[in-house]
């Protein structure tokens, strides 16, 4: 992993895979525009939540750091950057184009520096040595979403969606194996939609197959969410055949219910996920899915929500991020009614509730089998399926060992090291 100088800016990253990925963008630009003594809040917008968050960060990082420049960049500040403007601890705000910009870090500016996200018509080619503190590799291939599905404002602050070529994904990831990165995962804002916006539109499974064919230093290759509407053929066949491709997808499910869908303008109906879990379990049998869900959308009724509960066991869903449904201004479900919040937040429990039990028989069954794990940090990994595992014996860093699954704590997995292959990540 790179190492942080004393030029760097501290970077507080919220939010997805591709704010990790901008974040070191970012680290690198400010260390060639000279900054010093600044803290950088990378925001997200997602929910109400993260937002609160970020500013709670912003008034902390300016209680620790009096003398710092406080930077404020990432979806939340593209979208509503007056409102951060305004905080007292704040000296400038960066839109999401801006941020990526080495100009954005070269003298020392203030105030407000946002363009027009939606006029973005590609992504810059950024080349990164590496991430800050993490033992996996972030690949951004894609960056904006066409679809306004009406729960979400990420394409207000992402713009229209944009694919990087694959050449410039190939050069990244060389760059990135050389610096000793074993796994790496493909990011985006809408995975899935990879390559309309590309000479003849290619689709995401060609770059997967693409990539893993010009870089065979990648050793084990994950997917960030992927839309259930989105695996073309290709994609498919290589989620099936290829082992370096991890046997773990995350869904952008969001609900399980087809009115709930629909009134989400999600592009996928619950049969369509059902058929598509069915099919790849089938032709991969150690396959597992996690999923994004939405509790308490408004307009759900208890039968509506139970189509979503259910889906959990019937797909056997064992990796859950469940959020109680945030209103989000601007956005046409802000305007449905709504369900009242202690109900949302009783069935973000139940979802919960549910996923953890299907977490729990998955684990039970891998009790007695070896196991592949990447050690992210002392004595902790993550197995092929994405199963958190507690290792007991010598572990390196960045070093990928084979261990046997002995038992189960918690919601991990405790297993004994067997092997470990020596090529790691230098801390």
């Amino acid at each position: 992993m790179t190492s942080e100088s004393a030029r760097d800016p501290e970077i507080i990253t919220f939010g997805c895979r591709l704010n990790s990925f901008e974040s070191e963008v970012m680290r690198r630009l400010a260390r060639e525009g000279g900054v010093e003594n600044a803290v950088v809040i990378n925001t997200c917008a997602v929910t109400s939540e993260a937002e609160r968050q970020a500013r709670q960060a912003i008034r902390k990082a300016r209680r620790e750091n009096p003398t710092a420049r406080i930077i404020v960049t990432g979806c939340a500040a593209q979208i509503a950057p007056e409102s951060y403007a305004t905080m007292p601890e704040v000296d400038e705000v960066l839109g999401n184009a801006e941020k990526l910009m080495v100009e954005s870090f070269s003298g020392v500016e203030s105030g407000i520096h946002v363009t027009d996200i939606q006029q973005a018509t590609q992504t810059a080619p950024h080349l990164i040595e590496g991430f800050e503190g993490r033992t996996r590799a972030f690949l951004q291939v894609q960056q904006g979403c066409d679809h306004r599905c009406t729960f979400c404002i990420i394409p207000f602050g992402r713009g229209p969606s944009r694919s990087v070529p694959l050449p410039q994904i190939i050069d990244q990831a060389r760059v990135l194996a050389a610096g000793g990165y074993r796994e790496f995962i493909l990011t985006g804002v809408d995975l899935t939609s990879y390559g309309g916006d590309l000479p003849g539109q290619p689709r995401l499974g060609s770059i997967v197959a693409g990539l893993l064919k010009s870089v065979p230093e990648i050793e084990r290759l994950r997917l960030s969410s992927l839309d259930p509407d989105g695996f073309d053929p290709e994609l498919i066949e290589i989620i099936v055949g290829e082992s370096r491709l991890m046997p773990h997808l995350h869904l952008s499910l969001q609900a399980g219910d087809d009115m709930i869908l629909k009134r989400m303008k999600r592009r996928h109906d619950r049969a369509m996920v059902l058929d598509l879990c069915e099919n790849l379990r089938r032709q991969r049998k150690e396959i597992v899915f996690g999923a994004d869900l939405i509790a308490g959308f408004p307009t759900e009724t208890d039968e509506m929500f139970e189509n979503t509960l259910s889906i959990i066991k019937e797909c056997d869903l064992t990796q859950l991020h469940v959020f109680p449904y945030s209103p989000r201004p601007g956005t046409p479900a802000a305007d449905m009614p709504q369900v009242p919040a202690p109900v949302r937040k009783s069935r973000a429990a139940r979802l919960r509730e549910a996923g953890e039990a299907q977490l729990t028989a998955d684990l039970s069954r891998r009790i007695g089998s070896d196991l592949s794990v990447l050690v992210e940090k002392p004595a902790w990994g993550r197995s092929e399926s994405f199963a958190s595992v507690k290792l007991e014996g010598c572990a390196e860093i960045g070093g990928i060992v084979s261990a046997r699954a002995v038992a189960i704590e918690g919601m991990q997995l405790i297993a004994r090291v067997a092997t470990q292959s020596q090529k790691a990540v230098a801390i």
